[in-house]
């Protein structure tokens, strides 16, 4: 049977598609990522903004595109949120929410809802199969922020953490396959909270897997010597740290229900320097904020200058149904789209400083493809670089030379 798992999302769903993936090839299935024609599509959806909701719901329609006969069966964050306007399409068989995902490859001729209640224990889902270059391990699920604006902990659950023995057990089989294992979840920084570990101590004892470690995306509270410590002690540590911010402002902060200061937040920056004085650090901002001032957005402009970003990934603030924040009187949209822009100016500057300062050094670049007629590919720091004649699939040392394109044009060594 030809079967589609498609991943709508964050890499989280896609380590959750990877692992469905794998137990249906198992099981003699013909497995696609793509859009194409199929007899059962399996979509995992999104709810992290209403856009991601709203493309999660025209998914299906894709889906009978291609083939108006087959079985849909939805999963995730969307149908989590709302399974209704899903059950509701004549052609969805199938409907779960963001537990249960690994059953289903015992589902695929049931018909109904089945959304249940949220695990508070982590759910093993199998391992990946892989044949690419960077591969993520799901190491945590669930969120215990609440912050204002965020929908997921009520979709996502409590946070729980997976067993160390199954990470060491998933990284050591994958650092055979692939050269960069990638530690994710829905908040990383939490991990171990439940089983009286932590971040730093799994970090620890990842120090014989014969790979590149990267970290996905970390709440600031989680940067302690301790976590620096073992990571320095990592041979093939990528030193890029992904430092969640949201705003400049620290009344803004505040609002959001983020649990620290801008000051708190820099001095955490200042620390990973100390450790690491090239590293990347990139963030998310979200712009046009509730109440967010003209004041306001003018602290956070600045504030983005000077911590001196490697990359920051830029939002307008949309309202999501069931937070804290829905509650209040959002701003206009022009307003919300300006500040993007501006914001997106500042954050360009940084980046273009960051690369700057990084010419003429020595990077270790994961080649992944071809463009413009070089060979392309991600630094340790995740900086892209472009180089002349390197291998495929392989971690080669370079010299950057300038910029170029949304990276730096490279010279092997």
């Amino acid at each position: 049977m030809k079967i589609v798992v498609y991943n709508l999302g964050c890499k989280v769903n896609k380590y959750e598609c990877d692992c469905l993936i794998s137990k249906l090839r198992e099981r003699g299935h013909e497995v696609s990522e793509k859009l194409e024609r199929a007899d059962i599509y399996i979509v995992n959806t999104c709810a992290v903004t209403a856009e991601a909701e709203r493309k999660s719901r025209q998914c299906v329609s894709r889906c009978l595109k291609l083939n108006g006969d087959a079985k849909v069966i939805i999963a995730g964050c969307a149908s989590q949120d709302d399974y209704q306007p899903f059950s509701d399409s004549p052609r969805v068989s199938y409907v779960c929410g963001t537990a249960g995902k690994s059953e289903i490859v015992d589902k695929l001729d049931d018909i109904g809802v089945n959304v249940s209640q949220l695990p508070i224990e982590y759910e093993e889902l199998g391992n990946p199969e892989t044949d690419r270059t960077r591969m993520s391990v799901k190491i945590q699920d669930g969120c215990d922020n609440y912050c204002s604006y965020c929908l997921i902990p009520y979709l996502r659950g409590r946070s729980r953490s997976r067993r160390e023995d199954a990470i060491i057990s998933e990284c050591s089989s994958l650092s055979r396959k692939t050269c960069e294992i990638v530690l994710t979840g829905i908040d990383i920084s939490s991990y171990g909270k439940n089983i009286g570990s932590s971040l730093a101590c799994l970090i620890g004892k990842l120090k014989d897997i014969d790979c590149r470690i990267r970290l996905g995306s970390l709440e600031a509270s989680v940067i302690t010597s301790e976590l620096l410590d073992a990571c320095k002690a990592l041979p093939k540590f990528c030193p890029h740290f992904h430092l969640s911010l949201q705003s400049g402002c620290d009344s803004v902060l505040k609002r959001m229900n983020r649990h620290y200061t801008t000051d708190e937040y820099a001095d955490k920056v200042a620390l990973i320097r100390a450790y690491f004085p090239d590293a990347a650090i990139t963030t998310d901002i979200i712009c046009g904020f509730p109440c967010e001032s003209d004041i306001d957005f003018e602290q956070t402009l600045g504030f983005i200058d000077r911590i001196g970003f490697a990359h920051v990934h830029v939002f307008g603030y949309s309202p999501r149904k069931g937070t804290a924040a829905a509650r209040l009187k959002p701003l206009h949209g022009s307003i919300v789209k300006a500040r993007c822009a501006r914001a997106q100016e500042i954050a360009k500057a940084c980046a273009d400083r960051y690369l700057s300062s990084i010419i003429g050094k020595t990077l270790e670049v994961l080649t992944e493809g071809v463009e413009d007629g070089y060979t392309c590919g991600f630094s340790r720091e995740y900086v892209r670089c472009y180089i002349s004649g390197a291998p495929l699939g392989s971690v080669v040392r370079v010299r950057a030379i300038e910029p170029y394109a949304d990276g730096l044009l490279c010279e092997m060594i």
